[in-house]
């Protein structure tokens, strides 16, 4: 009997650590994330203009 409630505190526990981890992921690790790859494409975007191609509308 005592081995079935500690099966049950894991899971309750699992279950709690697996919400957590989804709210981290969708509400802090992909907005951090697509705002760090945006502005580095941005940058990256910027800096081969400065320094490759010109500007943009450079005859």
């Amino acid at each position: 009997m005592k081995h079935d409630e500690s099966e049950n505190i894991n899971e309750e526990e699992k279950k709690k650590f697996e919400w957590h981890a989804f709210f981290f992921i969708t509400l802090i690790l992909f907005p951090v994330l697509s705002i760090i790859f945006i502005g580095g494409y941005g940058f990256a975007i910027w800096m081969s203009q400065l320094f490759l191609f010109g500007l943009p509308g450079h005859g």
